[in-house]
């Protein structure tokens, strides 16, 4: 028996899971990002030709842009989402973020493999 659009569109399948961020003082929760916010957030490392573009540029507040994407409350709605936002988060501890950015990465299924291609590299 194969799925129907119904019973995927139905499907809660979008995983959290909450990090511990001693830096912070707390626990954050971690949501693995939809389809369209992955395409989102991939965009921002594409240029009008949609090759990648230069690395420094592609990977500039690649934490933090990652950690925001994936970082909810409980409704599962962004914590982060203004670009200013994203910049504030950026000037946060990066052993903080690195917690954050890993499990967000796990969960969104993007591998180092993705953001070398993404990045021409």
């Amino acid at each position: 028996m194969y799925l129907s659009a119904d019973e995927i569109l139905a499907a809660d399948d979008l995983q959290r899971e909450p990090v511990k961020v001693p830096e912070w003082g707390g626990t954050v929760l971690v949501q693995g990002m939809t389809g369209t916010d992955r395409d989102r957030f991939e965009a921002g490392m594409m240029n009008d030709s949609m090759t990648g573009v230069a690395k420094d540029k592609a990977l500039e507040r690649y934490r933090a842009r990652l950690a925001a994407a994936c970082m909810v409350d409980a409704d599962g709605k962004r914590l982060f989402r203004s670009d200013a936002e994203v910049k504030r988060l950026g000037e946060k501890s990066a052993q903080a973020l690195s917690r954050v950015v890993d499990v967000a990465s796990r969960l969104s299924g993007l591998t180092d493999e993705d953001v070398a291609e993404l990045t021409g590299n």
